[in-house]
């Protein structure tokens, strides 16, 4: 027995942080994976262990049989296996909260299904105290066996991070991930029960792997949510993926669902969004710069291939280097958004990452990497931008896109003060109808009237494509002033997702909250 506790201290350690890793996944589909959202879900499962923790050394002293600890860990795996059936009626709630932005539906929501991990992380917290009180029978053995079962349950908790995450997730999703987790932790724990006590022991808890079974080929796993219009949808190591349906068009929506990541349409190219602006970068230079002319692009958060669909429509002779992290998303953009053309090359690797060991150099690096409201920090650095700067060519220009409130530019002002320590001259625009802006950076000193001479001189050529000249038009009426000087950010400092989370809780306390409708 023993041995055998060593054992299920392995598999207890695994579970917890199988669990917690799955936890962040099943929030962050709803509520998105900001920093925010992992400081609650980590905070508030470390509270349950400790709670568990303090319990279970109680616990053992009062009842110190291995019996007890077998029962305790069962109730604990059934736990963790009807988590997913209880919280999905509650998380389908939160998701029609979001999309109405219904706040207090979905702070409510978020508290419900933290509650849900109460009962099974106590338990499982109660496992290490349990097990070093029946294994110390000597009080001068206390501190190497409190240390061999703290390092044990220590491993299969590193175990644990990686399972859900690299196999089970992606494989099975994420609630038969859960299932998989109670179901493992339960099976050991009767296997236990039985070897202290017997088969007789087992009788009262029979029913249990009856439920986890019964979920397993009952629960309906498909449609996480109600979203109208949904056609397909999927999870990968990264993220909860959706497409939609509507009126011809298809739009791929990740994780909480707030932002549109790709559109699609078999004959319509303009979609009023970020994407198209792209296609504007290169005409910041000096006229006249000629369609043909443009050659090489690079872009960092390909998601589904909007950006390269519309620059291989408007640039006949253009080569594109896609890089996209997740190969969900890719297979997603060849099925759903013809994203299978000759002239775009997909490398599935980290933007930043993939851009750095590129032999290439540019004449346009979009980059537009979003999980809304948020850019990924390692994306907004100076480290990041001279990695940028150095790809392009002489005549090159970077664009990135930006998220702002209605009156709080600061996170545009650090972008765009960052990105001047490399480059030569800045532009912003506001997109019409969103709180996005488009940063166009150019290797050599541009102008907005370099922009307005190549519009001119596209517009009188008379066989530019109107997708461009449309584009062009719409820069050209919403350029900004030149942002004030503000914080540089660096690989060593770089406050964004603070930044963010300020600007979105001043905008929420505004009450402008109607306005994201």
């Amino acid at each position: 027995m023993k041995k055998y506790l060593l054992f299920t201290v392995f598999i207890s350690g695994l579970t917890s942080l199988a669990v917690e890793m799955a936890a962040s996944r099943l929030m962050g589909n709803y509520f998105g994976s900001s920093n925010l959202v992992w400081a609650s879900i980590i905070g508030l499962i470390l509270i349950y262990l400790t709670v568990g923790y303090f319990i279970g050394g109680s616990w053992a002293d009062r009842s110190p049989r291995y019996g007890t600890l077998y029962r305790i860990l069962a109730w604990a795996g059934l736990s963790v296996a009807v988590i997913p059936a209880i919280s999905r009626p509650v998380l389908r709630w939160a998701a029609d909260a979001f999309d109405a932005m219904q706040l207090g539906v979905l702070f409510g929501s978020f508290v419900a299904v933290m509650i849900l991990f109460v009962i099974p992380i106590i338990l499982l917290g109660t496992s290490s105290p349990f097990a070093i009180r029946l294994a110390i029978q000597n009080n001068n053995e206390a501190g190497r066996i409190s240390g061999k079962i703290y390092a044990i349950s220590t491993l299969g908790s590193f175990i644990g991070t990686f399972i859900p995450v690299l196999l089970l997730i992606p494989t099975v999703g994420t609630y038969r991930t859960f299932l998989i987790h109670g179901a493992v932790l339960l099976v050991f724990a009767l296997i236990g029960l039985k070897l202290e006590d017997g088969w007789k022991a087992l009788l009262p808890l029979s029913w249990m792997p009856i439920v986890v079974i019964i979920l397993f080929f009952t629960m309906n796993i498909g449609r996480d949510k109600n979203s109208v219009g949904m056609i397909y949808e999927t999870e990968s190591a990264y993220n909860y993926i959706q497409v939609l349906e509507q009126d011809g068009f298809h739009m791929l929506r990740l994780n909480d669902g707030q932002g549109v990541h790709s559109m699609y349409h078999p004959t319509i190219y303009n979609y009023a969004g970020p994407w198209e602006q792209v296609l504007v970068a290169p005409f910041f230079n000096p006229a006249p710069v000629e369609v043909a002319g443009i050659n090489s692009m690079a872009i960092v958060g390909l998601a589904a291939g909007t950006t390269a669909r519309q620059a291989i429509k408007v640039y006949p002779n253009i080569s594109i280097d896609g890089f996209e992290i997740d190969p969900e998303i890719v297979k997603v953009g060849n099925t759903y958004f013809g994203m299978n053309l000759p002239q775009l090359h997909v490398f599935v690797q980290d933007g930043r990452w993939g851009l750095a060991h590129s032999g290439r150099k540019y004449q346009v690096i979009s980059v537009d990497a979003y999980r809304p409201p948020y850019i990924p920090w390692h994306l907004t650095t100076r480290e990041f931008f001279q990695t940028v700067h150095d790809h392009l060519t002489e005549d090159g220009v970077m664009v990135i896109n930006i998220g702002r409130a209605p009156d709080d530019r600061r996170l545009i002002n650090s972008l765009a003060s960052t990105i001047r320590t490399d480059f030569a001259s800045i532009h912003v625009m506001d997109l019409p109808g969103t709180f996005n802006s488009i940063l166009f950076a150019s290797v050599k000193p541009t102008n907005a009237e370099n922009l307005a001479a190549n519009f001119d001189q596209l517009l009188a050529s008379g066989n530019t494509d109107p997708l461009l000249l449309e584009t062009m038009n719409v820069t050209l009426g919403n350029l900004q002033k030149d942002p004030p000087e503000a914080q540089v950010f660096t690989d060593d400092l770089a406050p964004v997702e603070g930044l963010t989370n300020n600007m979105i809780l001043k905008f929420l306390l505004a009450g402008d909250v109607e306005m994201l409708q």
